[in-house]
């Protein structure tokens, strides 16, 4: 039978780019591929066909041979099988849309790496999450958390296999033949879903443990200590291998994931690595200036104020934040003061401020008198 034309094969024309070729490919590999088509004999030639023609003309000293000679330039052993070995249309099938043990296109439309990989998977522990609770000091300097996880654990009579004797006896699911998928119908549609005897595992166990049905694992419980990084951040999230549900049957584990919440403080607000703290101070401090002590993560602090010093006014404290989770370089601390004003005043108090306020003058505020010339030119339109 002679051999069609590879560009006709592929759906292509000859002045085809290969990135033209390549997306032909790669929607005939999936109309045509055997596990979209079972037990259909010509949908496997057709993948076949397509496979050795894209061997072909995805390689351009191959497809300048074809153009010039047709499929003489690889007759007598010269073939896209020649050359040592043969050339398995799946394995271009893979390369193409990234399967191969990556996990890519191949693995997402038809599960890769045959049946005892795609049972192995299916057999996996799901994942897990934690919702862990720290203080911001805590986040600052990194501690050690002990948790402890409800999960799926291996089923102690059978040891994780599933078997009542301790030896799995594994046979072909009778429902699903193996495939660990069934196709229901719904009406006019018709779904393909997990096997709802085996569980998607496309297996199942002649003589299962009686404490577990044949699934190897059971509800228990698990400790496990955790290390939280200094700077770790809110609603950040770690991750402990092996520490979700046990697999089915011994198949492996899934993974545990904390996500860490950093308790909101009393005293400081976070931005970052930096801590913003709002001080109160003194209004005969902010007039005199002196030394004002300040907390800090770690203790105290002094902050030099100078006099006539304003509300709002920020200082920065050095290093004195928190640690950064990529870098551990450590922020700083801002202090914004908020000038107090006395209440509740002594008659002895009030007679002092009365005092001092007849010898104040405009050029002792001088940000009162800023505004006030400003308004005084608003209103005289001056």
């Amino acid at each position: 039978m002679e051999k069609r034309c590879y560009y006709e094969t592929l759906e292509v024309s000859r002045t085809s780019s290969g990135g033209e070729i390549k997306k032909s490919y790669r929607r005939l590999a999936i109309q045509y591929h055997p596990d979209k088509n079972p037990d259909d004999k010509t949908a496997e030639e057709r993948f076949k066909e397509i496979g050795e023609a894209y061997e072909v003309l995805s390689d351009d000293q191959k497809r300048a041979a074809y153009d010039r000679y047709g499929h003489r330039a690889f007759s007598n052993g010269t073939g896209p099988s020649a050359g040592g070995r043969s050339v398995d249309p799946f394995d271009l099938f893979r390369e193409v849309f990234g399967g191969g043990g990556g996990g890519g296109i191949f693995e997402e439309f038809f599960g890769g790496g045959g049946r005892a990989a795609q049972a192995e998977r299916r057999k996996r522990g799901s994942d897990l999450r934690y919702d862990l609770q720290i203080t911001l000091e805590e986040a600052a300097e990194g501690v050690e958390k002990e948790l402890k996880i409800e999960r799926l654990v291996p089923c102690e009579t059978c040891s994780g296999s599933g078997a009542q004797n301790g030896r799995a006896e594994v046979r072909s699911c009778s429902t699903c033949g193996g495939m660990g998928q069934v196709i229901v119908s719904r009406g006019f549609f018709q779904v393909q879903q997990a096997c709802p005897a085996c569980g998607g595992v496309g297996e199942s166990i002649a003589n299962p443990c009686r404490d577990c049905s044949g699934e190897g694992r059971a509800k228990g419980s698990s400790r496990i200590k955790l290390k939280i990084p200094a700077g770790m951040i809110d609603a950040g999230r770690l991750r402990s291998v092996g520490h979700g549900d046990a697999g089915q049957q011994g198949g492996a584990p899934g993974d545990l994931y904390v996500v860490v919440h950093v308790k909101e403080h009393e005293v400081f607000e976070r931005d970052d690595s930096d801590l913003h703290c709002q001080v109160p101070l003194p209004f005969t401090l902010a007039a005199l200036g002196g030394d004002l002590v300040v907390p800090t993560l770690n203790g105290q602090a002094s902050v030099k104020i100078t006099p006539g010093t304003q509300t709002n006014t920020s200082f920065r404290l050095r290093e004195k934040g928190l640690p950064d989770l990529r870098t551990g370089r450590r922020g700083d601390l801002l202090v914004n003061v908020q000038v107090e004003v006395p209440v509740k005043l002594t008659r002895d108090q009030e007679r002092l401020l009365q005092e001092f306020a007849g010898t104040v003058t405009d050029k002792n505020h001088p940000v009162g008198e800023s505004f006030f010339a400003k308004a005084k030119r608003f209103f005289t339109g001056g």
